[in-house]
């Protein structure tokens, strides 16, 4: 169930976390990553959603998502969550979800902020210790976002192609945002 602290409005973000039962894992390896992404672009384009960022890690995940009609996030993260865990079922005879009982979603404010919030999402990796730079780590938008790797899951948000005329201009645009404190 999506817990939001303002309604789920058509064409506004929200910052959305799913976190591990209990803080646990979610991903036991790479297939898993593989699998929650092939469905979360399945499900996102089923429920009118576009993803603008995405970071998995291993015992949560966090994304930035648009629905273009009320409930599409709620039924996006609820059929992903479901699918998901019958795959962690099938795979790795765990049995329950994997998930806590409800995905959290923070409303985004066009602006600044949205690229704040990208650039907190992508630095996920970062902050854990995980890596040193957002580039190094595969699970995130970064390298679409910030270098132009080919990344069919991702729709730019408006305000992310405000940053520059051309894709060059916007990833080195969007690249100067993690060399300085926002």
């Amino acid at each position: 169930m999506l817990r939001t602290y303002c309604p789920e409005i058509p064409g506004h973000p929200l910052h959305v976390i799913q976190r591990g039962r209990l803080r646990a894992a979610c991903f036991f390896g790479e297939d898993d990553r593989i699998a929650y992404l092939g469905w979360l672009g399945r499900y996102a384009s089923g429920f009118g959603c576009s993803v603008h960022a995405y970071v998995l890690m291993g015992n949560h995940v966090h994304l930035l998502l648009t629905s273009s009609r009320a409930g599409g996030i709620a039924g996006l993260m609820g059929a992903l969550g479901a699918r998901y865990a019958r795959y962690v079922d099938a795979c790795h005879h765990r049995h329950g979800t994997p998930w806590e009982d409800r995905v959290e979603a923070f409303p985004v404010y066009v602006g600044r902020y949205l690229l704040c919030c990208m650039r907190y999402i992508e630095l996920n990796p970062v902050r854990a210790g995980v890596v040193a730079w957002p580039g190094q780590y595969r699970w995130s938008s970064f390298r679409a976002n910030a270098l132009g790797q080919e990344d069919a899951l991702l729709t730019p948000h408006a305000h992310y192609c405000a940053l520059g005329r051309d894709a060059a201009s916007r990833h080195s645009a969007y690249r100067a945002l993690f060399r300085q404190q926002v």
